[in-house]
């Protein structure tokens, strides 16, 4: 093995609950005069997106809101916010919510400085060194929901409106340049979307651990999110108002993010095709495919396994962990297959070649293929 990577970790981080209070603090710290705030629909009206922006407003700072984001946003969204921010001479972005505000909030902030099209970034080689970077926004991130840790991520997930592809846009500077990471946000989050979250931060610890790229780093970050997750999600499923758990899983979340820099699999490259087809929620999705894609590693990663299932006191070595997995999403309601979630059969080639296709594909342990992978989608079904 050729230990030689490149490692980078995280930004400034306010956690707490109440510390969305220091927003306007935040944006003074950054040179933010005119913020726009950036969510999802479903949010815009929440009691705490409307408090949020009655504390910017108080503050001097306006109560400027970009909302037409979708959960699986696209490059219209995306154009018609660049267009909100500029029309607006915003000077910052405060990124607000789950994975797809997070994501278009700073994919906003990251495209009002360029001028190619936002495919010309995606996370390819060196495309990234394309970017004019003097002239990306800062960014404020504020995570509601405990899963896709964008707020600690250099990338977005984007949807291409013509292909129906998701795509990765990458660059250092989507790092947020501050985090507030209040877990009193968190709390109106349904169980649903508790459970949905939580697993896709589970997903992101299980995958990065078992991928076999070098970076010890994140192994380790890995293995205690994955413990933080077991404790955790439970009770914060069982009762929306225990801060504590909310603030563990939130902690979670963006342990997994920091943890996947050493890579995700087939979950995921199978999870992002599945959603851009079919709409599905992404923590959701993966929740779904996981059982498929641990026997499909079971060979490259069963000693892998073990050691999380020692870490996490499961007993019964590789086949104890898997019976935990199926344990957990039973307790938390996940579906038990595809079909549950919308997702038809009669498209199973189309979201395979996808799936080869994507970033994620190159970090499982077990090389994908066509037959192996369409294999894996079928016993979804």
């Amino acid at each position: 093995m050729t230990l030689t990577a490149n490692w980078t970790y995280p930004t400034a981080i306010r956690f707490g609950a109440g510390r969305i209070s220091e927003l306007p603090e935040c944006c003074k710290a950054l040179g933010i005069s005119k913020p726009l705030l950036v969510t999802d629909r479903g949010l815009a009206n929440f009691p705490i997106t409307q408090a949020t922006l009655d504390l910017l407003e108080k503050a001097g700072l306006g109560r400027a809101i970009y909302a037409d984001v979708d959960p699986n946003p696209d490059e219209r969204s995306m154009a018609a916010g660049v267009q909100t921010y500029r029309d607006g001479g915003h000077d910052g972005v405060i990124a607000f919510g789950g994975g797809s505000g997070l994501d278009l909030g700073k994919l906003i902030a990251f495209m009002v400085g360029q001028d190619r099209p936002v495919w010309d970034f995606e996370d390819i080689g060196d495309w990234w060194t394309r970017a004019k970077t003097e002239n990306i926004a800062p960014i404020i991130a504020v995570p509601t929901t405990a899963g896709t840790g964008s707020e600690v991520g250099r990338a977005s997930v984007i949807i291409n409106s013509q292909t129906h592809v998701k795509k990765i846009i990458f660059h250092p500077k989507f790092l947020p340049s501050i985090v507030i990471s209040d877990p009193e946000l968190t709390v109106g989050m349904p169980p649903v979307v508790t459970a949905g979250t939580g697993m896709d931060a589970f997903i992101h610890c299980f995958e990065s651990y078992c991928s076999p790229f070098f970076h010890p780093m994140s192994a380790g970050i890995a293995l205690e999110g994955m413990r933080i997750v077991k404790t955790y999600l439970p009770r914060a499923y069982a009762d929306g108002t225990d801060l504590e758990a909310r603030g563990q899983m939130m902690a979670a979340a963006a342990m997994g993010a920091v943890a996947f820099q050493k890579g995700l699999g087939a979950c995921h490259a199978l999870s992002h095709s599945v959603g851009a087809i079919y709409h599905t929620h992404h923590g959701m999705t993966n929740a779904v495919i996981l059982p498929a894609v641990i026997q499909m590693n079971r060979s490259a990663i069963k000693d892998k396994v073990c050691d999380i299932a020692r870490y996490l006191n499961i007993k019964g070595g590789f086949d104890g962990f898997v019976d935990y997995v199926n344990e957990l999403r039973v307790l938390l309601n996940i579906p038990q297959t595809l079909g549950e979630l919308g997702v038809s059969k009669d498209r199973i080639d189309d979201m395979v070649a996808m799936a080869l296709e994507d970033p994620s594909a190159g970090g499982n342990p077990v090389v994908m293929t066509a037959e192996n992978t369409k294999d894996v989608l079928k016993a979804c079904f």
